[in-house]
């Protein structure tokens, strides 16, 4: 007896938001230790990665401070919207096809980095205006700066106090818009509205974990920027294999067809 292929549901059939579990606050420390084991599994192809981005923020750094700000908007614009979703994607499916029991080739990191190339362009897009706005903002933060002369505490403090409120409010909106919403791309067919949406959701349930999640990658950045980025070979994929298994713990994205690169 035969059978008919089963199709893909309609969107329209979909849930706009994908479902969360709930996280304890130890959870970070899981997905890093997950990610470290895929980082030792496929040490070549994770460094590989890792040096690409490392090179990609030492660049962007070296443009800024020789060309200054229109520089560093240039170099974010590409950064962000063409090369690191794409390398980010690269660590993802390293994860994802141990995941399968595979063993991570370059090939089939590419192919699916091209193949959702298009949801991660919106996203990228999306996520480049929000920090050209980001930017913006801490340019007319100075407003708040004292006078000239000799300032007094109470000034410096509500300059201090209003740049870091802006910045919160903006750091706060790309973390949440991207904690796990590049995996969920990569690993279903998901649009990405429903991805970032999916995302938000996720971390304004789990606020403990996130903001655990969110306290380690920022340590991370801080030595990889210490270190003059050479930290970033090994800190970037450790966190990006980690961004995979938060992302497997906290959706539950059964509802959306798995999706597949096309073979080679």
């Amino acid at each position: 007896m035969s059978t008919l292929p089963v199709s893909d549901p309609s969107p329209d059939a979909l849930p706009f938001v994908a479902p969360c579990r709930a996280l304890d606050r130890a959870a970070p420390l899981r997905w890093l230790r997950l990610g470290w084991a895929d980082l030792r599994r496929a040490p070549r192809l994770s460094l590989t990665y890792g040096l690409a981005l490392a090179l990609s923020s030492a660049l962007i750094a070296l443009l800024a401070w020789r060309f200054g700000a229109l520089a560093l908007y240039i170099g974010l614009a590409t950064g962000f919207v063409f090369v690191g979703p794409v390398l980010a994607v690269g660590l993802y499916s390293i994860s994802r096809q141990l995941s399968l029991g595979l063993r991570p080739v370059l090939g089939h990191c590419l192919r699916e980095g091209a193949y959702h190339l298009k949801e991660l362009l919106v996203l990228g897009v999306a996520l480049l205006i929000v920090l050209l706005v980001w930017a913006r903002a801490a340019a007319m933060v100075h407003v708040f700066f004292p006078a000239a002369g000799r300032p007094g505490w109470q000034d410096l403090l509500l300059f201090l106090g209003v740049g870091s409120a802006v910045g919160a409010v903006f750091a706060f909106i790309v973390f949440a818009a991207s904690a796990v919403s590049l995996p969920f791309i990569l690993d279903r067919k998901v649009d990405a509205v429903t991805a970032s949406v999916s995302s938000f959701n996720a971390v304004l349930r789990n606020k403990g974990a996130m903001l655990v999640w969110a306290a380690l990658i920022g340590a991370a950045v801080l030595f990889g920027f210490a270190t003059a980025f050479l930290g970033f070979v090994v800190l970037l994929p450790l966190i990006g294999h980690a961004t995979w298994h938060a992302y497997v713990e906290t959706l539950d994205a059964e509802a959306w067809p798995r999706d597949a690169a096309p073979a080679a």
